[in-house]
């Protein structure tokens, strides 16, 4: 099994980023697990926008393509502005609607058989809002989800702690990071196994 993470921080590399703590604490569980992993910073490559699979003048997504690809997971982290997934992460989606215009042999989607997960940060309420988007687009869009495919953390209302800042992982995030990872590769492996009939 192989587990891919886009972090859609609003940020490039090397700025310090609550999105991409939690992406790399999700991809240790995987790891304990037996899953090797990746995880990519969407800031650092050139993403055009766009809903074709590549938008050419250096459109760096096909690069970004082959790894999910490449994956048999998909973890996307994204914090939340204005209420929404951030800007890369929505790009990130319209770039994965080119998929629905691509299939094997049998009609199904490139990315059937293929998991899907979430991880969400953020100051105000607003994760079970912003996963609840991301399950549907990645659902459109050929991925398949396990219960409990999300961990997220927000702070309270109104004031301006990052995640990265706490002083340690509040237990229920370790819990529901625990659940997700468990979750998603036990789906991972069905499917694996018993892939989807010809569409």
């Amino acid at each position: 099994m192989r587990a891919l993470s886009l972090v859609c921080t609003l940020n490039a590399s090397p700025t310090p980023s609550s999105s991409q703590l939690l992406a790399e604490q999700v991809m240790a569980k995987f790891r304990d697990l037996g899953v090797e992993g990746e995880l990519v910073r969407v800031a650092d490559f050139d993403v055009r926008p766009g809903v074709e699979l590549d938008m050419g003048g250096g459109d760096q997504w096909p690069e970004l393509r082959r790894k999910v690809m490449e994956a048999d997971i998909l973890l996307i982290a994204t914090p939340i502005w204005l209420g929404h997934a951030s800007s890369i992460c929505q790009r990130v989606l319209e770039r994965l609607d080119a998929e629905l215009s691509e299939s094997d042999d049998d009609g199904r989607l490139l990315t059937y058989n293929k998991v899907a997960a979430v991880a969400v940060v953020g100051n105000e309420d607003g994760a079970h809002k912003v996963s609840a988007d991301l399950f549907q687009a990645l659902n459109d869009v050929g991925f398949s989800l396990a219960p409990g495919a999300v961990t997220y953390w927000v702070g309270e209302a109104q004031q301006g702690t990052d995640y990265q800042d706490l002083p340690a992982t509040p237990d229920s995030v370790t819990s529901t990071t625990h659940t997700l990872a468990v979750n998603t590769l036990h789906l991972a492996r069905q499917l694996a196994d018993n892939p989807y009939p010809p569409s």
